[in-house]
């Protein structure tokens, strides 16, 4: 038996939700940047770019893995989560792009909720969703929007990560490390190809662009969603999507210390109902014994 290293013990046997925490804070650096970004590019390049440069960096990053060779399913599989997830990055950048990020954020919140409610099943779980799901609307509001397309890219983006928790789950329980996260967004960068390379001129003509451009996907995308496939194979899709609740929380934070944002008492009221909600869930047979989620 091969003895692993003690950095690999650590990330196998600590807490999930220490490292979806690093993951949430990847990705608001990436959506910081990305905001700042609109106001030169437009945000379907933005998105484009996104993915490009993350699923170049993840497949670099894999390419001395030694991993079975790909089957059709496993490119179907692998496609289908990529295309999803480019979307997603897509209708969710139109949507910041009309409407405030923490009722976005809000907003969005309805896909994994739904993904979560379907796989509860236990009176504890069932309470755990919903303290969670209070601090989300309490952190985020709850109010219509004079922005009916921004809410319908939202709610389409809403749906688009339902199916990254679902999809990326499949493809997280494969031996491939994040081979198949890289492969799954080349695919889905081809599907942002129409809308995304028209305002690509731009970017590859002005340095610091690019750099931004890339510095969004390193972080929002090829960090952020790299951390959270080796999340996903060590916790069930349920918890996870109820761990998601955790990145309005981190925005509020982000909030406070780059923005100079104080938060309000109803802001720390919904923090501490996410935290409570996220803590109390039931830890399953595959919080206990990580190894049953690596085994191919």
């Amino acid at each position: 038996m091969i003895s692993k290293s003690r950095p690999a013990r650590f990330f196998d046997t600590a807490p999930p939700e220490i490292f979806f925490l690093f993951s949430a804070a990847a990705q608001y650096t990436g959506a910081v940047v990305a905001v700042n970004l609109f106001d030169e590019v437009n945000p379907a390049t933005v998105a484009l770019f996104r993915v490009i440069s993350a699923a170049v960096f993840l497949i670099l990053f894999s390419l001395r893995s030694n991993h079975a060779r790909w089957t059709r399913q496993d490119l179907t599989q692998a496609g289908l989560f990529g295309i999803s997830t480019a979307l997603m990055n897509l209708f969710f950048y139109w949507g910041i792009d009309r409407l405030p990020l923490g009722k976005s954020v809000t907003i969005e919140f309805i896909g994994p909720i739904v993904v979560a409610a379907v796989r509860t099943k236990s009176v504890r779980n069932f309470w755990a969703l919903g303290l969670a799901t209070l601090g989300v609307m309490a952190l985020g509001g709850v109010e219509l929007t004079s922005e009916p397309l921004g809410l319908l890219c939202i709610l389409i983006a809403s749906v688009m990560w339902a199916m990254y928790i679902v999809l990326g789950s499949a493809v997280a329980q494969t031996d491939r490390g994040v081979a198949g996260l890289g492969v799954g967004l080349a695919i889905g960068a081809l599907v942002l190809l129409p809308v995304g390379a028209s305002g690509s001129g731009v970017v590859l003509t002005t340095p610091h662009l690019l750099f931004a451009c890339i510095v969004v996907g390193a972080t929002s995308s090829a960090l952020g969603y790299g951390i959270d496939q080796a999340v996903l194979r060590r916790i069930p899709v349920r918890r996870f999507s109820v761990m998601l609740a955790l990145l309005p929380v981190t925005a509020a934070i982000f909030g406070v210390v780059f923005l100079d944002q104080n938060p309000t008492l109803t802001d720390i009221f919904g923090m501490a109902l996410v935290l409570v909600g996220v803590g109390m869930q039931e830890r399953d047979e595959i919080d206990r014994h990580p190894e049953v989620a690596q085994t191919p």
